[in-house]
């Protein structure tokens, strides 16, 4: 046996930093599983800090669905209220007025032609 067999290479210490993040965020994400269980779970970190996860109730459910469709219902409402504007926006903008010139005395210069009446012979 040579003596490079057991030896681990030399390492720079952002190589290290990487790796230790890489460790801790793979235990951050097996804890974020397990305490978003729906099971009861303790979590005891060296005694130092203890926190005790129990699921919801049934009444707890519902209100917390209760308060979901009330927030989508406040969503659906706050985007047909700004739909509602931008038609009322697009409406306003088609609505321009026909510009007729004016003397200076404010009367129009020209007066706009009554449509004609149909004729009766031509309808019946």
């Amino acid at each position: 046996m040579s003596e490079s067999e057991g030896q681990l290479q030399d390492y720079s210490v952002d190589q290290l930093a990487g790796a230790v993040v890489l460790v801790l965020g793979a235990i951050a994400g097996l804890l974020q599983v397990i305490w978003m269980s729906k099971c009861h779970c303790k979590v005891n970190l060296c005694y130092i800090f203890r926190c005790e996860r129990r699921p919801p109730t049934e009444e707890e459910m519902k209100s917390l669905k209760d308060k979901m469709n009330e927030k989508k219902q406040d969503k659906i409402l706050k985007k047909e209220d700004k739909i509602l504007q931008k038609e009322d926006e697009i409406l306003e903008e088609q609505r321009t007025p026909r510009l007729i010139p004016k003397t200076s005395s404010g009367k129009p210069l020209m007066e706009p032609e009554p449509e004609p009446e149909p004729e009766i012979d031509k309808l019946v």
